[in-house]
């Protein structure tokens, strides 16, 4: 199955790149990079989740690229990343320093949007210098720091072992996902959306989710299954913006409002009623205009250190 399965038309078709090029981890893992929208625009780099790809970012891509240089990345062995044999949010931190240093100059600032595993990764870079040198703000979208198997809400019943239990044995399955079906779109839309996502909205999940290769999926899902990053929170000490959808099964609000209680400097949490844990699908206008938000309220610096001046019409 194609690594690049993802829609063809539509807001959720991903947007062609200004440019595109490979930034290089610590251990040598090779990461495909894409840069969006005007060389003097205000910095975002996105940061996609587990079993996604840089095509997960398309809505976000076309609405801020027209005043922003946009940087979104495949994390390894997701989209055009090839697969590497290790696999830790040591080495999703090694990622993301890499790429900013790839495409940000030295002291240039960027606010940073993690969803899912790309929360985890801004979360597991925190304390790292070349995350704190380029940094000047984050969003955590849909995301956790710890008990993501014990909390996850996709099996209907009590918390509890047998909850825990089951929960692991379906997130971590070898099984292969095979070809989008109607059956699996309701499977997909039920562990990770709302009830009201659209046809067009659960179509480019499922196209994303079902090219990422299986063995990538079931590597990260044992990594996601043993995260510990609590320690780690308060060491992001940029203003740190929280999303979260209300119904979200997969890291349910307890996470955002325990990110958010525990954050050294907290922009604030958005809950958006009824959505589920693909928000910047389900809700792509909300999730870039707290973004603006954060770009607006924390001007970046350029890499001169003059403030990037930013104005937003009004209705934009």
């Amino acid at each position: 199955m194609s690594r690049l399965m993802s829609m063809t038309g539509g807001p959720y078709a991903p947007p062609v790149p200004v440019r595109e090029l490979t930034a290089v981890s610590a251990d040598g893992a090779r990461l495909h990079v894409e840069v969006h929208g005007v060389d003097d625009g205000p910095v975002v780099v996105l940061s996609h989740g587990w079993t996604c790809s840089t095509a997960y970012w398309a809505a976000q891509i076309r609405q801020l690229a027209p005043d922003h240089r946009v940087v979104a990345y495949d994390q390894r062995g997701h989209g055009r990343s090839p697969a590497s044999p290790v696999h830790s949010t040591d080495v999703l931190a090694d990622d993301l320093e890499a790429v900013l240093a790839a495409t940000l100059a030295p002291g240039e600032k960027a606010v940073v949007v993690g969803h899912s595993m790309g929360g985890m990764t801004i979360l597991a870079a925190s304390a790292r210098p070349g995350f704190r040198e380029h940094a000047a703000a984050v969003l955590l979208c849909s995301t956790g720091s710890s008990r993501l198997v014990a909390e996850a809400l996709v099996v209907p019943m009590r918390a509890g072992r047998l909850r825990t239990w089951l929960t692991r044995r379906g997130l971590s399955s070898r099984a292969p996902f095979g070809p989008v079906t109607p059956v699996s779109r309701r499977i997909l839309k039920y562990a990770t959306m709302g009830a009201g996502s659209s046809v067009a909205m659960v179509e480019a999940c499922a196209r994303i989710v079902h090219a990422c290769p299986r063995k990538v999926r079931y590597a990260w899902a044992r990594v996601l299954d043993g995260v510990q990053l609590d320690a780690n929170i308060g060491e992001l000490t940029v203003p740190a913006a929280v999303v979260v959808g209300t119904v979200d099964r997969l890291t349910p609000p307890v996470h955002a409002r325990a990110l958010a209680a525990a954050l050294p400097d907290c922009h604030g949490v958005t809950e958006l009623a009824g959505l589920g844990h693909m928000t910047p699908v389900e809700a792509p206008e909300a999730v870039a205009g707290v973004i603006r938000e954060l770009v607006v309220a924390y001007g970046q610096l350029d890499a001169h250190g003059a403030e990037v001046d930013v104005r937003i019409e009004e209705g934009a």
